[in-house]
């Protein structure tokens, strides 16, 4: 799989291929603790290793786990790497129609599972089954003919080992988007389609049928951060992206994200991110290969 990947992956940064929902990732060096926002989707590390930091918790995924994520939270993550051993990793965005028809699938099966707590992020283990799959896609996806035919069947594939595996129950939940999870993760979905414009706390509320303070809690066990905090993450993130994809200027990028005051922008940007904006896009330009943004994406993300 490394050998496999090295050739897939020659670029620093997220590799485009064949497939739109797929990506992979490799970093020949370590980096410290970075805030960053991923959207649903798995990563699967086959060399090196992450680590990310969210509500309290370490969430590893390396050559022993990979990471679901199933509704955008924003984290810090840490990456071991070097040169003569870079990461390599696989990123799939969460396609919901594929995992929803796998779900009706695996339950017409009558595979019934215990009711468990849905989980916005999970680090479960790599068992045989899954690495047997993963090993079958990266070599379709070495061959263009392959890729192109095999690919889609071996992503539904490694979905399967996904929603079966060891978290599979709790991802299965998270994705059924019932209850308490499915509002909160309707007002994600709010947020992230409209940042640039006002928003309130008591509009999120109302828009969940909550009272502020009943969303507020809800959306905080979620996400482990505050909903106007989330708002403000998520506005750093695209402004971050704006500049670094197309150039624009600092005072554009706030503005085009939904800031008033180009000095407050900087300094909750440097905040976050430990540099000004122009020598943190300028660090993002250089060192890292940004893909464009995903065509079918709903969500704003770090990548």
């Amino acid at each position: 799989m490394v050998d496999l990947l090295l050739s897939l992956a020659p670029q620093e940064g997220y590799n485009l291929t064949p497939l739109p929902d797929v990506r992979f990732l490799r970093s020949n060096r370590p980096l410290a603790t970075t805030p960053v926002l991923y959207d649903p989707g798995i990563v699967i590390v086959c060399q090196g290793s992450k680590r990310g930091y969210f509500g309290g918790q370490i969430y590893h995924y390396d050559e022993q786990h990979y990471l679901a994520v199933s509704v955008p939270v924003p984290f810090v993550m840490e990456t071991d790497a070097t040169p003569a051993r870079p990461l390599l990793a696989i990123y799939l965005h969460l396609d919901f129609q594929l995992a929803a028809d796998l779900m009706l699938q695996i339950d017409r099966q009558g595979a019934h599972s215990d009711t468990v707590n849905p989980a916005s992020m999970m680090s479960s283990p790599m068992d045989a089954a899954m690495r047997g799959s993963l090993l079958r896609f990266l070599e379709a996806m070495s061959a263009p003919l392959d890729a192109a035919i095999l690919g889609p069947t071996l992503i539904r594939e490694l979905y399967f080992r996904i929603l079966t595996g060891a978290q599979g129950n709790a991802m299965r939940s998270a994705l059924a988007m019932r209850g308490q999870f499915g509002k909160i993760a309707k007002a994600l979905r709010r947020i992230h389609a409209t940042y640039a414009q006002p928003i309130t706390l008591p509009q999120l509320a109302a828009e969940a049928a909550m009272s502020v303070p009943t969303f507020h809690r809800h959306f905080k066990a979620i996400t482990h951060i505050a909903p106007m905090q989330y708002l403000k993450s998520i506005r750093l993130h695209q402004a971050r992206l704006l500049m670094v994809r197309q150039g624009v200027s600092a005072s554009v990028a706030s503005q085009a994200v939904g800031y008033e005051s180009p000095s407050q922008f900087n300094r909750e940007f440097k905040r976050l991110f430990g540099l000004p904006p122009a020598e943190e896009s300028r660090r993002m330009r250089e060192n890292f290969a940004i893909p464009p943004a995903h065509a079918a994406a709903e969500f704003v993300s770090s990548h």
